[in-house]
């Protein structure tokens, strides 16, 4: 042991003695090699040694009795270091880092430019080049009413290429005024052509332009005795002025902005985002970051900061994941301690400079003001629902009798048509709520699985699997979906594994699936519990159930369509997943593909002269 001005440590006097002077990442790391803690400095040697001879909080206290060792990566830059500390946190997550749970990339609207007439839609991931991007949006379900309403001023198609080709009869969209059915001819391209080029100004924040071409074009029809005509003109005006004057801020057209507000109340830090692009305001979200009790709010939005815009590196995040760039301005309600730090990183991802500043006065410093309220009411909410929560925990312990307050259930489901593509789903519940990272999906893989309950438990022999799961990650409540015959055969599975210290729970649904009518089975009581339909404890656990359902259908549902996506061409030597993709987007069937001659075929991109060949030939003999 090392015993550095009063802390008692394993970490090596010679370990930190070491360190170079360069800019780099360090991370402390526990007996089994185990980030602990991830930090960046612009001098290594200098940051490190700090925490030895320092004040340092709680957390940071109890980390360094942890830490046996310490690593570094040494960096070209200070920028280098920040943008590859936020990596690291994303990868490992730290137990004692301000952990930031969410991955997901913000959503954006996507026109596709390569039909043509294209389709809008909201998109996640990687960006394409040759589409036309709106956005991010920090709120996808703002969003997605967002997509619905322009649906209903600007009837783009909705349908995917190989529906638009196939099409036989026009959709539902079209007898609802959604979609002007060009799939069947009921536009024709120009007109069609016009409608996207309306959208674009719109979503451009160029609404003053589309509403005075909308005007003049109602009164040449009102004008030409086509009022009809002229009344929808009107209606879609009024529509537009109606949105945009919720949306817009009063900033000057051409204004980007992201707007960060951490909360300053005791506690837990509540971090409020707004988009602001091209002066309007394309919606707020709240975020809550982990470990935050003992930060500061500037620690925690300066990391927030960082991990918001670092991009993921290669091959890590995967595809659904891209960040934002960050536009020339960002308005933040506390000063950051390495401000100018942080606007040299930014500034090199934007290519080209980033200004942070606490606005004083005017439009912006009521933006902000405005997001100072939500980050904080935002907190209020967080709080009050964490507090319902736990007392909603200590009622379930007391009536299960489990030794301590749950800080883990997890619920298994199982989910089929007529026993095919069964698959399974655990979803996660702690006293924050639905844990959404720690969600599981399983395909069934044992043929001897013939109905839910060796279904039930080969999930849970996979779960606790020697090996693969760790006790200090087991469960303190497991929900299952059933009654007595998963109950036994989930409990002799355990006791195969040798699984101890986890209460088991089955619940079955009532007398015709009636909710508030649950059973519940328990281990060793020989009278199943049965609770009052409006009891707090039975919501919590419905809920709990409902979401593990609700991911068992969505699993379900996806792996079925992918099974029925499947076609003749998966069968063709040389054509993958990838060409399979280029061929029906350039054809838009099958039908079309196999009518096509060698030359069509080899103006899609990976398609050469003797793959050609190979297509035509095999969809000959198949015919």
């Amino acid at each position: 042991m090392n015993f550095v001005s009063g802390l008692v440590t394993s970490v090596p006097r010679t370990a930190v003695d070491s360190l170079p002077e360069s800019p780099g990442v360090y991370r402390f790391l526990d007996a089994e090699g185990k980030a602990l803690y991830v930090g960046k400095a612009k001098s290594l040697k200098k940051r490190v040694s700090s925490y030895f001879h320092g004040s340092c909080s709680r957390r940071i206290l109890a980390m360094l009795a942890k830490a046996h060792d310490v690593a570094i990566v040494v960096t070209a830059t200070e920028q280098d270091a920040l943008i590859l500390e936020a990596n690291l946190i994303r990868r490992w997550q730290p137990p004692y880092n301000v952990l930031l749970k969410d991955d997901k990339s913000h959503p954006w609207l996507r026109l596709t430019m390569d039909h043509p007439f294209p389709r809008l839609t909201l998109h996640r991931g990687p960006r394409r080049a040759g589409e036309r991007y709106f956005g991010p949006y920090p709120n996808v379900h703002a969003l997605r009413e967002l997509l619905r309403w322009l649906q209903g001023v600007f009837p783009l198609r909705q349908c995917e290429d190989r529906q638009f080709s196939s099409r036989k009869r026009p959709c539902l969209q079209h007898q609802i005024k959604r979609c002007h059915a060009p799939c069947m001819g009921l536009t024709d391209a120009e007109n069609y052509a016009q409608m996207v080029r309306e959208a674009v100004l719109f979503l451009e924040g160029r609404d003053r332009q589309l509403t005075d071409r909308l005007t003049r074009a109602m009164w040449e029809a009102a004008e030409g005795r086509h009022y009809e005509d002229a009344a929808r003109l009107r209606d879609r005006i009024r529509a537009i002025e109606q949105l945009q004057s919720q949306r817009r801020a009063n900033l000057q057209a051409g204004t980007d902005l992201d707007l960060f507000c951490v909360s300053t109340t005791p506690g837990p830090a509540a971090i409020q985002v707004f988009f602001v692009r091209d002066g309007i305001n394309l919606g707020n979200q709240s975020h809550f970051p982990e470990n935050t009790e003992e930060c500061t709010p500037v620690e925690a939005l300066e990391a927030f900061i960082a991990w918001f815009y670092a991009p993921p590196e290669e091959g890590e995040a995967g595809e659904s994941v891209e960040t934002p760039l960050p536009p020339p301005e960002i308005l933040i309600n506390l000063p950051l301690a390495e401000q100018a730090w942080m606007e040299s990183t930014l500034g090199r991802l934007r290519g080209g400079a980033v200004r942070i500043r606490i606005p004083e006065r005017g439009e912006k410093r009521r933006l902000l003001d405005l997001a100072v309220t939500n980050a904080e009411t935002a907190k209020v909410r967080r709080l009050s629902g964490r507090a319902a929560n736990r007392q909603r925990l200590v009622e379930l312990a007391e009536l299960l009798a489990l030794p301590q307050v749950p800080e883990r259930i997890e619920a298994l489901d199982v989910s089929h048509i007529q026993d095919a593509h069964a698959v399974a789903a655990m979803v996660v519940f702690g006293p924050e709520g639905m844990m959404k990272r720690a969600y599981r999906r399983f395909a069934i893989q044992d043929p001897a699985s013939v109905d839910d309950t060796a279904r039930m438990a080969e999930v849970v022999a996979r779960r606790f699997r020697p090996g693969e799961s760790r006790q200090d990650d087991w469960p303190d409540l497991l929900l299952l979906d059933g009654g007595k015959g998963q109950l036994s055969a989930v409990l002799e599975v355990m006791g195969e594994l040798g699984v101890s210290g986890v209460a088991v729970c089955a619940m079955a649904k009532g007398p015709e699936r009636h909710a508030g009518k649950e059973t519940l089975f328990l281990p060793e009581r020989p009278e199943p519990v049965i609770l009052p339909e409006r009891a707090p404890v039975l919501f919590l656990l419905q809920n709990i159930r409902d979401e593990a359902h609700r991911f068992a259908i969505t699993y379900h549902r996806s792996k079925r369509e992918r099974s029925q996506v499947r076609s003749v061409l998966d069968e063709i030597p040389g054509v993958g997943p990838a060409r399979k993709k280029a061929l029906l987007r350039h054809f838009g069937s099958v039908r079309a593909i196999r009518a096509a001659g060698i030359a069509e075929l080899t103006s899609v991109a990976g398609i050469s002269s003797a793959l050609a060949a190979t297509i035509v030939h095999f969809l000959q003999e198949c015919t």
